[in-house]
């Protein structure tokens, strides 16, 4: 039997005054006709990312609002998670591809886990390649699969996308993040875009005090006399850590004392991070300024949460990123972000809310400084990114528009053109359509959630329109 992950207890009610009253309303509504569905989410690790963290919120929510709701995760040696870690990097573009011995290790572990999922349940929710391949191995059964990719694929490793993509064949709908990641030849017969999200109620994310805060990080060694500036994320060559080190030094230059925390998760699956870990020690070696973290020395989701609330800027300098949540945890602190144009960044900043946008270093490094040097800019720029978040971007939004599949699938629903209630570019649900961007296309009116999406949409309206599939994000 595959590990089952133990998950709280948590209300929908507790998320009451905190995000936006239409959501919560709607989402009751929605899932009074789901209540006793049987849900298993799967995927690789309890810990370390963004993944782990959504489901750990996700659960129990859905429980509470009358699902039957599980988290499983499969298990898989190191040498099976190398693999696992060579396709994400191959789904992101990176050149190199996969030995036969590496698939032979991916299909025998993947056929191992399979022979271990033995319940029965309605919905089956597959998260990212590393559990992919269990459809096919276990049999679809009467059951209703969904693969979830929280990866960008927009430009993938065609020979890595090929052996991913045979094993997709039998999925009723995928779900990305954004449109462009939509791969070429997707198998499934729906695809859904649904941007991730932030659980403000979490230990990273709910308000701790300035003085906790101050007190969490004074404990860890940071001077908090001096400016601090912080990138939190995994460990991961596609972060591009090195590059915020060397933003950052720059930086430096024009703020004396500057200092840099560079805190990560070392997950299960992500043998790479450790690599990546001892890359970074050596760029920060006898820098006394530049302070590294992870959570195998006792930095956890409250050091992270003091982290966001009292650094200067947050930075998130990703080059390829599937969405970037740590963006939205930041700003909901009301932290400006200064943020590489990658992946669903773009969304989260969209229309100059939060922070600013770059693409390199230099860039970086001028945005640190000039909100160093402009704090009432700084701080408006976290007032009105804490506002897009509260609007788009937290948990019941996400679980709204993931249950709203998962009711048209049970249902045996046709796809629906996009509604008025819905962003047809990120296809985030819209709280207060009255009120915002609108464009005209054949005859039509549609609503969007920013400026940015609105423009997108009237440079390629059929694009968004034509094959009714679920927004872009």
């Amino acid at each position: 039997m595959l590990q089952t992950v133990d998950v709280g207890d948590r209300s929908l009610d507790s998320y009451r005054g905190v995000a936006p009253d239409a959501i919560l309303d709607r989402l009751r509504e929605l899932s009074a006709g789901l209540r006793g569905l049987r849900v298993l989410h799967l995927n690789a690790t309890p810990y370390g990312g963004g993944v782990s963290e959504l489901l750990r919120s996700v659960i129990p929510v859905l429980n509470d609002l009358g699902l039957v709701a599980e988290w499983k995760v499969i298990s898989g040696d190191e040498s099976f998670f190398s693999v696992t870690k060579a396709i994400h990097n191959g789904l992101q573009g990176a050149e190199r591809g996969l030995t036969e011995a590496e698939r032979a290790t991916y299909a025998a572990t993947s056929e191992r886990n399979a022979a271990l999922l033995e319940e029965v349940y309605d919905v089956i929710v597959v998260h990212d390649p590393q559990p992919a391949a269990i459809l096919p191995l276990h049999g679809k059964g009467g059951s209703r699969w969904i693969w979830r990719c929280h990866i960008d694929t927009a430009s993938p490793n065609p020979e890595v996308w090929a052996f991913l993509r045979s094993y997709l064949d039998g999925y009723d709908a995928a779900i990305f993040t954004m449109r462009e990641f939509l791969p070429p030849d997707l198998p499934t017969a729906r695809a859904e875009m649904v941007p991730p999200a932030i659980d403000p109620l979490s230990p990273k994310n709910l308000d701790i005090g300035e003085q906790t805060a101050l007190q969490v990080l004074s404990w860890i060694g940071i001077d908090l006399d001096r400016p601090l500036v912080t990138q939190i994320s995994r460990f991961d060559p596609w972060k591009d850590p090195l590059g915020v080190i060397a933003a950052y030094k720059l930086a430096r230059e024009e703020v004396p004392g500057l200092q840099l925390a560079l805190a990560g998760s070392m997950a299960l699956d992500d043998p790479e991070g450790w690599e990546i870990y001892r890359e970074i020690q050596s760029a920060s070696e006898g820098d006394p300024l530049i302070h590294l973290f992870t959570n195998l020395t006792g930095v956890g989701n409250i050091e992270v949460n003091a982290f966001q609330r009292l650094s200067q800027v947050v930075i998130q300098k990703s080059l390829r990123e599937g969405f970037g949540l740590v963006v939205s945890e930041a700003l909901w602190k009301g932290t400006p972000v200064v943020a590489g144009r990658a992946g669903g960044i773009p969304l989260q900043l969209a229309d100059g809310v939060g922070g600013v946008l770059v693409e390199s270093i230099e860039e970086c490094a001028q945005a640190i400084v000039s909100l160093l040097g402009d704090p009432d800019l700084a701080a408006e720029l976290g007032r009105s990114g804490r506002e897009r978040v509260r609007e788009h971007f937290l948990l019941p939004r996400l679980i709204l528009d993931e249950l709203t599949l998962i009711r048209d699938l049970a249902a045996g629903v046709p796809i629906t053109p996009p509604s008025a209630e819905r962003d047809p570019v990120c296809g985030m649900v819209l709280t207060k359509p009255d009120t915002a961007p609108s464009a005209a296309f054949a005859g039509a009116t549609y609503w969007f959630c920013s400026e940015d999406c609105r423009a997108r949409f009237e440079l390629t309206p059929e694009r968004y329109v034509g094959k009714h599939v679920g927004g872009e994000g």
